[in-house]
């Protein structure tokens, strides 16, 4: 079975960024990739763009392709959007499919600071996305529990449901959404940094831009 591998966040705006690494993990895991947008982020403030807002802007940039998809469960959970929630109830539906959590190098390394974080290992894979030759400094504790569990065979993920560590080295590009933010509201056009199906609806881009 292809793994689902889980690609979270506030997409608030969803931007090229996202999209090109969540694109390269899909091909690096020959896996199906969900964008999972979160409802209230417990590591950062509230999303500018309501639920509604962000949803119809990753099905609009996700247009014309069927590798990438949307999650929207955590939107329909109140209170915090917690990862183990999230992986525990996709873990009850998908059986002994393969699951990996997406995360960001810099995610990665503050993961001892997540609700039950050891937990997450028994319930899915965690696909680190870093730079190319770039090793990740991470603290003694995290270092530690995954010490056993790394790997740098995509196999070993495709085999087995949970429990392993992969370095996913990508291509990042350097978007910044609160920077997309502040172009919007000074009324600038960022045209080469979001998805262009986000242009294509002036609404889409409506909750950035002042009145």
């Amino acid at each position: 079975m292809k793994p689902l591998a889980l690609f979270g966040g506030t997409f608030d705006p969803v931007h090229l960024g996202h999209l090109s690494v969540a694109w390269e993990a899909a091909e690096l895991l020959d896996a199906e990739v969900r964008l999972l947008p979160a409802h209230v982020p417990p590591h950062k403030p509230p999303p500018l763009a309501d639920a509604e807002q962000r949803v119809a802007m990753l099905h609009a940039a996700l247009q014309k392709q069927d590798r990438l998809a949307v999650d929207t469960r955590e939107l329909r959970r109140s209170g915090p959007s917690y990862t183990y929630d999230t992986l525990c109830e996709l873990r009850a539906e998908l059986g002994a499919r393969p699951l990996v959590l997406l995360l960001g190098v810099d995610a990665f390394a503050g993961l001892p600071s997540w609700h039950r974080w050891r937990e997450l290992f028994e319930v899915a894979h965690l696909g680190v996305l870093s730079r190319p030759g770039v090793e990740p400094e991470l603290p003694h504790t995290l270092w530690a529990e995954i010490e056993a569990r790394r790997t740098g065979d995509v196999a070993e993920l495709h085999a087995r449901p949970a429990g392993r560590v992969i370095e996913l080295a990508v291509t990042p590009l350097e978007i910044s959404a609160t920077r997309i933010r502040e172009l919007l509201a000074a009324g600038r056009d960022p045209r080469y940094l979001l998805p262009c199906g986000l242009f294509e609806d002036p609404a889409l881009l409506a909750p950035y831009r002042k009145a």
